[in-house]
């Protein structure tokens, strides 16, 4: 090897040696870099070093009197001209730093980190289109960034907690790479952390409003958080920019029926179809809009249809199941069976065919089998969602200690005067669907469906943050005045209005979990019916454990959580009875079935409102029903459900240890 091949793979590699420290300790590389270049004097690629060490040790005005002479002497570097970019940059240099930048974006047009600080600079100077053109450049080219290949494999594998900390450690090193920002808001919602998600989408479209793939993801999370005015805004900025794209149309009538439109959705389903009558995925919501409709017969042929086109999908195989109408075929069965043995199988599908099969096991009378099926399914789905018994606990004993005779003495008087609310409240699969079946078949009350708006209030008053703080809620919630209590009040009943379509003086929401908000509800709407419907709790928590619902009650997927969750609820509405006496109306579900006209009028006599006896043929009425239960109250009264539990009680020790006294002590 010669004298000048020995030299040269010695600087190359202290070159190398000093890159690799660059990021995580500038100082070793800026020393480094100064050695090289005291027997190199004219090495770019050392002086590049030396500036951007300088300028990640804070040393910004040093590092540019280092960068700005070499961009002159190296016009074609895209690194440097960057590198500069960004250092200009932090000393506040927008526009010299946005020239530096699009020279680099120029010369490199792949560099991802280029088009993503050019975008800062250019929304920082307030030219959101230039902004959001750079940015999505950004977006084109962050698919190669390993980093985000890396979290987006791990999230397809199922292991998020990985792919959440892999873009939660990358964008506290660059918080403003949008892509990063959109894949973690996937990854949050796969976590039930819908809220979270959506802050970070919405931070995406701040910088770059034409990320239409954020700005869809953004709409689909504004519904499940059932701001539905919100999604239909950011739908209809989808389809102005392209009436045709079939995944707009798509998510317009998944808007329109969250509003009550469910003929117009379908409509807008078959339209589409007609186009693509290959589209799985279209079937699949256009069997959920059918249902909704009461065309039990029609979502059965669209579900069956998605299937032929899309066997594994899993979640085809639930809603089909989910129907109750008929059972499935051994071929059906087989099918499913088949699907959980593919590798390909995604644990979204697995979980859905595992909650099908269980009922399929069910109907069949092989409890044992169909217990394992649900648990399996149920393991899956706990595993997805962030939940803490203990903070539920928590929250319960923050609300007795907080919410006693004297704190609502000190307070009468406030709130909005509205008689129009009836909150419907309890568990999930505890007959609440029913209470409000009946209560909508009058005709004063019109039936809406489980609102957020309560939860919204709760979660303003916590600070806004992803998850309720319970303990900045409640504070805040005992500093309300009275004319800041009305207001509340008042804006819950303007912000509901949007999902009342008939022109009746009540209706219902039907929020379960508005249990845990009865202080807020008292206090801002004081002249609401609050109704209590409450089942059995082996019953109410089986029946939960067995569904798999489509968002929230994360508590649902484990038998112990569901327990403590029952026990927790319970104490929570025992204190109220104890300090409110009267003023919540608890339906026992075992009642109403046994004695179901007296039940009704007792009922009726709490809300103020006549007896009608269409409340007694409920299952007449047509109206569109969005939950697990709708389609049992499209029919008469029936027993048969109420003691299904018992067939797997030798698998429900669990369930029945959390709940202790609560088992025998829960009326």
């Amino acid at each position: 090897m010669s004298a000048i091949d020995h030299r040269f793979r010695a600087l190359t590699a202290a070159l190398d040696q000093a890159f690799q420290v660059l990021d995580h300790n500038p100082a070793l590389a800026e020393r480094r870099a100064r050695e090289i270049l005291k027997s190199a004097p004219n090495t770019p690629q050392a002086t590049l070093i030396l500036g951007a060490a300088r300028r990640r040790s804070g040393d910004a005005a040093g590092a540019r009197a280092v960068l700005a002479p070499l961009a002159k002497a190296q016009p074609n570097a895209a690194s440097v001209h960057y590198e500069l970019g960004v250092t200009l940059a932090a000393l506040g240099k927008a526009d010299k730093a946005g020239e530096a930048l699009r020279r680099a974006t120029a010369l490199k047009p792949d560099m991802q980190e280029a088009w993503r600080a050019l975008g800062d600079q250019l929304f920082l100077l307030g030219d959101a289109a230039g902004a959001d053109a750079a940015y999505l450049e950004h977006v084109r080219c962050s698919a190669k960034d390993p980093i985000l290949i890396q979290a987006a494999r791990a999230a397809h594998d199922g292991r998020i907690d990985v792919a959440r900390r892999l873009l939660q450690e990358h964008l506290r090193r660059v918080p403003t790479q949008i892509a990063a920002m959109r894949l973690l808001a996937d990854v949050e919602s796969r976590l039930g952390r819908d809220a979270d998600a959506e802050t970070l989408l919405a931070g995406c479209l701040e910088r770059a409003p034409g990320f239409l793939d954020a700005r869809r993801s953004r709409a689909v999370i504004l519904q499940r958080l059932q701001k539905h005015e919100e999604a239909l805004a950011e739908i209809q900025i989808l389809v102005a920019r392209d009436p045709h794209d079939a995944g707009h149309r798509v998510l317009l009538a998944s808007a329109l029926g969250a509003f009550g439109e469910d003929d117009r959705a379908v409509e807008i389903y078959e339209g589409v179809l007609r186009e693509h009558p290959d589209q799985s995925d279209v079937w699949l919501h256009y069997g959920i809009a059918l249902k909704t409709a009461g065309r039990a017969n029609d979502a059965v042929a669209a579900y069956n249809r998605c299937i032929a086109l899309s066997p594994g999908l899993g979640e085809a195989y639930w809603r089909l199941a989910d129907l109750k109408t008929a059972p499935f075929s051994a071929d059906q069965e087989a099918a499913m069976r088949s699907q959980l043995t593919n590798s390909e199988c995604s644990i979204e599908d697995r979980l859905h065919l595992q909650f099908g099969l269980g009922r399929a096991r069910e109907e069949a009378r092989d409890y044992a089998a169909a217990f394992d099926h649900y648990a399996e399914g149920a393991k899956l789905r706990r595993g997805q969602l962030d939940y803490s018994a203990e903070k539920n606990t928590a929250h319960v004993q923050r609300s007795i200690d907080l919410f006693t005779p004297a704190f609502f003495a000190q307070r009468r008087g406030g709130g909005a005067d509205s008689i129009a609310p009836i909150f419907v409240v309890g568990l999930p699969r505890s007959g609440s669907t029913l209470v409000e079946q009946i209560l909508a078949s009058h005709s004063a009350v019109e039936g809406t469906r489980e609102l957020t708006e309560i939860a919204a209030i709760a979660r303003t008053l916590g600070g806004n943050s992803a998850t309720l703080d319970s303990a900045a809620y409640l504070a805040r919630l005992a500093a309300l005045n009275g004319a800041e209590r009305a207001a509340l009040g008042d804006r819950y009943i303007e912000r509901t209005r949007r999902y009342r379509a008939l022109d009746r003086t009540r209706f219902i929401d039907k929020m379960p979990n508005n249990f845990q908000h009865i202080g807020l509800i008292e206090m801002i709407l004081p002249q609401a019916r609050i109704i209590d419907v409450r089942r059995h709790p082996m019953a109410t928590g089986f029946a939960a454990f067995k569904q798999h619902f489509s968002r929230g009650q994360a508590y649902t997927y484990d038998l112990t959580e569901l327990g403590l969750f029952y026990r927790d609820y319970v104490t929570l509405m025992r204190h109220f009875d104890t300090i409110l006496p009267g003023r919540i109306h608890r339906v026992i579900y075992e009642d109403l079935i046994d004695d179901t006209e007296t039940q009704v009028r007792r009922l009726l006599e709490y809300c103020h409102l006549p007896f009608e006896a269409t409340c007694l043929r409920f299952h007449e009425n047509e109206r569109a029903v969005r939950t697990a239960s709708s389609e049992q109250v499209r029919r008469p009264i029936f027993r048969e459900g109420l003691d299904q539990w018992r067939h797997f009680e030798p698998w429900l020790g669990p369930l029945a240890d959390a709940l202790g006294e609560t088992r025998t002590n829960w009326r």
